[in-house]
C-alpha cells in the first residue's frame, strides 16, 4: 500500500505528527504504564462497572470526609454527567449529610461578549447540575446554596481565589476533551505560554473562546439534542484553568465517552497520558500532578489503523424472491 504523507491541519494547536503516531501505537496492554508513579492510570472494562465506580468515588469521598470529622470538603465538578443522578440517590438512601460540602463547577457557557448563560437556560451547566444532582438531593441533606459555585461573568476574576481561600479542592473530577482541553481551558490558549509549564500551571479561571473541536464534540451529546447542530452552541465559556488542578489535593479524570461506535476519547486519552507535557494539550499536565486517569475498556482498547479498519464489505439484505 502506498504511503501518503501530509501535515496536520493548521487549526489544530498540537501538530507534532510523530508524537501522535507514537501514542496511537500504544497497545491496550501498555496503556497503564507511566514513569511517574504519582500519575495512576487504570482501566475498568465494563461500562456499567465504570459508571458505578465513578458515582461511588464521588459519594465515598463525601462520606469519608464526614467519618474523618472534617468541617469542609471541597469538590471541583465537571458538567453534566449521568452518574450525578445516581450519586444523589445514593446520598438520599444512605442519609449522608452534605452540609460541609463546597462545590465548584468547572465551567459555564458564555456569549460572544463573555456574558455567562442564565441559571435557567436549558443548555447551561447550572440548569443541568440542579436538574441532575443538586435538585435531587434531599433538601435536609443538601449543601447550602451559598456553597454551590459556578464560574460566572460576575465572579470569574475571583473564582480561583474563592477556591484557594477554602484551601483548594480536595478533589477535582473531570475528563479529557476531544481537543485535549481541561474544563474549557482550550489548547489554543496554550500558545501564550510557549513551553513554560511553570507559568501555565499558574493560569487561573477566565472567559475563553471555545475551540472548534470542542463545539463539534458537544453538539453530539444528548444534552445538546444529539443533532450535530453547531449553530446552537455558544462561542465562549467561563472556565477554571490549570491553576485549579495544580492546587487540588487529588485530580481524578474519568474517560468513557463515545458517540455510537466511535470511541473518540481513545486517541486523546493516550495523547494526554503519554504524549509530551505541553500547554497545547492541556490535559497532559495530569502527567506531572498527583492524579489519576480512569479509562473504560472501550477507551483503553487498541487503536486500529486510521484507514482501512473496516475489512469486511457491507452486507446488503438479499433481494426478495420474485
Amino acid at each position: 500500500m502506498s504511503r501518503f504523507d501530509y501535515d496536520l491541519s493548521e487549526f489544530l494547536p498540537f501538530r507534532d505528527k510523530a508524537a501522535c503516531e507514537r501514542v496511537r501505537a500504544i497497545p491496550r496492554r501498555d496503556v497503564c504504564k507511566h514513569p511517574n508513579k504519582n500519575f495512576r492510570i487504570a482501566v475498568i472494562e465494563q461500562d456499567d462497572a465504570f459508571a458505578f465506580a465513578y458515582l461511588l468515588d464521588i459519594v465515598a469521598g463525601i462520606k469519608r470526609s464526614l467519618d474523618e470529622g472534617r468541617s469542609r470538603y471541597v469538590m471541583i465538578l465537571p458538567a453534566t454527567n449521568p452518574q450525578y443522578a445516581w450519586a444523589a440517590e445514593m446520598i438520599n438512601r444512605l442519609r449522608i449529610p452534605c452540609h460541609h460540602v463546597h462545590t465548584f463547577n468547572m465551567d459555564e457557557y458564555a456569549d460572544e461578549d463573555g456574558n455567562t448563560a442564565p441559571a435557567d437556560w436549558r443548555g447551561g451547566f447550572q440548569y443541568y447540575m440542579w436538574k441532575d444532582f443538586f435538585g435531587r438531593i434531599d433538601p435536609a441533606l443538601r449543601m447550602p446554596d451559598s456553597q454551590i459555585h459556578f464560574p460566572l461573568t460576575s465572579n470569574i476574576n475571583d473564582y480561583s481565589r474563592m477556591l484557594e481561600d477554602l484551601g483548594g479542592a480536595d478533589v477535582c473530577y473531570g475528563g479529557v476533551g476531544w481537543s485535549g482541553h481541561i474544563a474549557f481551558f482550550e489548547p489554543h490558549l496554550g500558545k501564550e505560554f510557549g513551553n513554560d509549564i511553570s507559568a501555565y500551571l499558574k493560569a487561573g479561571a477566565r472567559i475563553a473562546d471555545l475551540h472548534p473541536v470542542t463545539i463539534c464534540q458537544n453538539v453530539l451529546f444528548p444534552d445538546a439534542g444529539g443533532s450535530g447542530d453547531w449553530s446552537w452552541h455558544p462561542p465562549k465559556a467561563a472556565t477554571i484553568g490549570p491553576r485549579e488542578l495544580a492546587g487540588s489535593k487529588r485530580v481524578s479524570f474519568w474517560d468513557s465517552l463515545r458517540f455510537g461506535d466511535a470511541v473518540w476519547q481513545r486517541f486523546i486519552s493516550r495523547l494526554a497520558a503519554h504524549g509530551p507535557v505541553t500547554p497545547l494539550v492541556p490535559a497532559s499536565i495530569l502527567q506531572i500532578l498527583p492524579s489519576e486517569l480512569i479509562l473504560s475498556g472501550a477507551v483503553a482498547a487498541d487503536i486500529t489503523d486510521a484507514c482501512g479498519a473496516r475489512e469486511k464489505p457491507y452486507r446488503f439484505p438479499p433481494e426478495p424472491e420474485r
